[in-house]
């Protein structure tokens, strides 16, 4: 067996060919089953000792997935829309060659109003980008703003976003906001943050309803959910002995906790209402393109 000596006199073995190739095998297992997914989620499954070829619960764990996804997929075996990354995006600045092919790409984008004849307005907070990656198509399928808060929130971010709350919940009875997040020290305060700052910003007629969806003690107990000793130095919160971060829930089971929280606030058949709205709404703006295409 091959092994390197790490600091404090640490062995830790180097895993043969073999190995790297169950390793591989189970990383696009995970990832053909559910996906999109982050690194950070796969990792988390990989760290399961039931595996033939787990690995361990660190950063250089962590490192190694990471490595094994980026070769995998310059090898050309994993897809790479199977792995969200929504930390690092580009700005773009849409063009035209006519209106024909605008309205044809507009017609495309329609979406009729989920919650129109909803009495709430719903909105979903996340404490990092990597979950936003990974509950990003749900939220747009549903018609939910998504607000990655990346740590402790900007007073900014959350004034803009009451202001939005105010303007779009107007004729609403209440406003739900999901939030996921870690659970440990600082996580459990984030949420308590982002909510004290939107009510200072929310109109007083406003009846704002802010739930933790994701991560709970309950769940950690329910899902099995791995984790990992507190900080020493940390002296927040020290009711919590272990934590837990929110990419250590399985992607498709966030991803089914949320839908079920969202669509059970949405107008019976709203989504199938919409789907024939939506289709009609196209089909028209297609014919317009058309039209608009004889003129040239």
């Amino acid at each position: 067996m091959n092994a390197a000596v790490y600091p404090a006199g640490l062995i830790r073995r180097r895993r043969t060919r073999l190995q790297i190739e169950q390793l591989d095998r189970q990383i696009l297992q995970a990832l053909e089953e559910d996906h999109p997914q982050s690194v950070r989620h796969v990792y988390y499954q990989m760290t399961n000792p039931r595996l033939p070829e787990y690995v361990e619960k660190s950063e250089r764990g962590y490192d190694q997935v990471q490595y094994r996804c980026l070769k995998l997929r310059r090898d050309g075996r994993l897809p790479y829309g199977w792995i969200a990354d929504a930390t690092r995006r580009g700005y773009f600045t849409n063009t035209y060659r006519s209106a024909a092919e605008f309205l044809r790409n507009v017609a495309g984008l329609y979406r009729a109003d989920l919650w129109r004849d909803s009495e709430t307005y719903v909105e979903v907070w996340c404490e990092s980008r990597s979950i936003a990656a990974v509950i990003q198509d749900d939220c747009e399928e549903l018609a939910v703003s998504l607000y990655p808060a990346g740590g402790f929130s900007s007073v900014t971010l959350c004034y803009e976003a009451a202001e939005q709350i105010n303007a779009l919940a107007i004729d609403k009875r209440s406003v739900v906001i999901f939030y996921i997040g870690d659970y440990d020290p600082a996580g459990v305060l984030i949420d308590l943050a982002i909510e004290k700052e939107l009510r200072i910003h929310l109109d007083t007629n406003i009846n704002l309803d802010f739930r933790r969806l994701a991560i709970t003690p309950e769940q950690i107990r329910r899902f099995d959910l791995p984790r990992k000793p507190r900080k020493k130095s940390d002296r927040r919160v020290l009711r919590i002995k272990q934590t837990v971060e929110a990419e250590a829930m399985p992607a498709r089971i966030l991803r089914a906790l949320l839908r079920t929280e969202i669509e059970s606030l949405l107008p019976q058949r709203a989504l199938e209402v919409s789907k024939v709205a939506e289709e009609s709404e196209q089909e028209y703006l297609n014919l317009l393109a058309k039209r608009a295409d004889r003129r040239l």
